[in-house]
C-alpha cells in the first residue's frame, strides 16, 4: 500500500463518505506533515484540542473553541494521557523492537453505548520503530467523521512526535496505518 498525505486522505474519505457509510476503511498515511486546516478546524482549534488530548494545559480562550460539533466527548483522549506516553517512550527505549508500545483509549470495557462521550472513537494507537529506525503507528479507529479527521489526524501527529522526542535519537516520523470500523462523512 503506497503511503499517502494526510491532506490527500482526508480528501479521499470526504469523497468516499459522500457516496454513504464505509466499512473497514484503511489508509497508509506519511506522517511528515499531519496537519489538515478546515473551516471547522483552523491551526488555532487543532492546537486547542490537541493540547487538551496531551493533557497539556490550555487557557480559557482554547477552552472556548470546543463544541459537540468538533467531536464532543467522543474525542476527548486525554484521561491518562501523559502516564500513556511516558509508558510508551519507556517500552521503545529500553525495547526498540517491541511489540508492546500502545495507548489505549477507551479505558472501560463495559462503556455505557447510549453514552456519546464514553463511546470514544479512536480505540489504541501502536507504536514501533520501522526498518529505517523512523516512528511508525498503527492506530484503530471505532469510527471516523471525514469532517473529524483534521482534529484526529492532528493530534495523532503531535503524540507520535511527542514520543518521538523522547526517545533516544529523537527519530523521524514514518508512517500511520490507519484503520476505522466505519467512515461517515460527519456526525450526524
Amino acid at each position: 500500500m503506497q503511503a499517502i498525505s494526510c491532506h490527500q486522505a482526508w480528501q479521499n474519505m470526504t469523497r468516499s463518505a459522500r457516496q454513504g457509510s464505509v466499512r473497514n476503511y484503511c489508509q497508509l498515511l506519511d506522517m511528515a506533515d499531519y496537519c489538515v486546516e478546515t473551516e471547522l478546524f483552523p491551526l488555532p482549534v487543532l492546537e486547542a484540542y490537541t493540547a487538551w488530548n496531551l493533557e497539556l494545559p490550555i487557557s480559557e480562550a482554547q477552552h472556548q473553541l470546543f463544541s459537540n460539533l468538533r467531536g464532543g466527548g467522543q474525542g476527548d483522549y486525554r484521561q491518562g494521557m501523559q502516564r500513556k506516553i511516558a509508558n510508551v517512550v519507556d517500552c521503545l527505549s529500553c525495547y526498540p523492537a517491541s511489540k508492546r508500545a500502545v495507548i489505549t483509549i477507551g479505558n472501560d470495557a463495559f462503556a455505557a453505548h447510549s453514552d456519546d462521550d464514553q463511546a470514544k472513537c479512536m480505540r489504541e494507537l501502536h507504536c514501533y520503530l520501522d526498518d529505517d529506525n523512523r516512528l511508525s503507528a498503527t492506530v484503530f479507529f471505532r469510527a471516523q467523521a471525514a469532517l473529524i479527521f483534521p482534529k484526529n489526524i492532528h493530534f495523532i501527529g503531535s503524540l507520535m512526535r511527542t514520543v518521538a522526542a523522547q526517545l533516544p535519537g529523537q527519530p523521524q516520523l514514518g508512517t500511520l496505518f490507519y484503520l476505522t470500523t466505519i467512515l461517515v462523512a460527519d456526525r450526524a
